[in-house]
């Protein structure tokens, strides 16, 4: 047990909770606050939720542990923005991870702002973020899409689309799915493309697999996976045209310094940065 929460007022409204995805020492200080001291508590898993409570001395009580989740959610929704209304604190806690980041609570959030509620977060554990630590990929610009589509045909259009975007991917994804959607990475974006599998981020079992996507598979391919996976795609990083870097760099250097205009551009697009920091210099000499 780490300790007993002190039980403090909280003001009505939503607070969202980010709870551990894996070790059950990563939640806050503050979070525990939050479960200790709500009126209602709102859960994706009230299973999960009351254990990480007990391990953590924060006594339920008399109060209510609300089941929410997609496939109630429309039919619970309502009563617990009347309860916010009628002036309760709700603690909404995420089954793993932070609330609203692929999570159920996006409705409740979006409703109870409409309607005028408070909304309060206390952050926390994230999968998306504890991945991107231990990646080794580039982290000063990445986008979250999600899960990628089970369907062989809508995962090949999705990674289609996102491929150009000059940031790092990030998915969720099943380990049953994993080794033919690393196949697909590789016939869709190129076999040169550098990956990451994160599985079972902050739990015993936690690894990180780099590599091309051919690596990856290889590897998987003799060791199955398991458990929960996130996986990286490092940007687009094929040589772009000259038209594409002046473009990139009369954009950046609109509001930033020719050096760093020249660092960022040669970043985001995979180029030389002497050869960029040049052309910064030329675009520069024109006024």
């Amino acid at each position: 047990m780490t300790r007993i929460a002190q039980i403090r007022p909280l003001a009505p409204g939503l607070h969202l909770v980010a709870t551990p995805i894996g070790t059950a020492r990563d939640i806050t200080l503050r979070a525990l606050d939050v479960l200790a001291s709500a009126d209602v508590i709102a859960a994706e898993d009230t299973r999960t939720t009351r254990h990480l409570m007990d391990l953590h001395g924060i006594p339920l009580g008399e109060r209510r542990l609300i089941p929410y989740h997609d496939h109630n959610g429309a039919a619970v929704r309502p009563r617990l923005l009347d309860l916010m209304e009628g002036g309760k604190s709700l603690a909404y806690a995420s089954d793993a991870g932070t609330p609203l980041v692929a999570d159920p609570g996006f409705a409740l959030a979006r409703d109870a702002i409409a309607r005028g509620i408070a909304v309060t977060g206390a952050p926390g554990p994230s999968a998306v973020t504890a991945a991107l630590m231990i990646a080794g990929l580039p982290t000063d610009r990445f986008l979250f899409a999600g899960f990628l589509p089970p369907a062989k045909g809508a995962r090949r259009r999705v990674l289609g689309e996102l491929g150009p975007v000059p940031a790092t991917l990030v998915f969720f994804e099943s380990a049953k799915r994993l080794l033919e959607t690393l196949k697909e990475i590789g016939a869709t974006l190129g076999e040169e493309r550098q990956i990451a599998v994160c599985r079972e981020l902050t739990k015993k079992f936690e690894e990180v697999r780099r590599g091309t996507p051919g690596e990856v598979v290889e590897h998987y391919t003799a060791h199955p996976p398991k458990g929960e996976v996130v996986l990286l795609i490092d940007r687009n990083r094929a040589g772009a045209s000259a038209e594409d870097m002046e473009a990139a760099l009369r954009h950046a250097m609109k509001d930033m310094s020719l050096k760093d205009a020249a660092r960022q551009v040669a970043e985001d697009l995979g180029l030389a940065r002497r050869d960029v920091y040049q052309a910064a210099l030329a675009l520069d000499g024109e006024g």
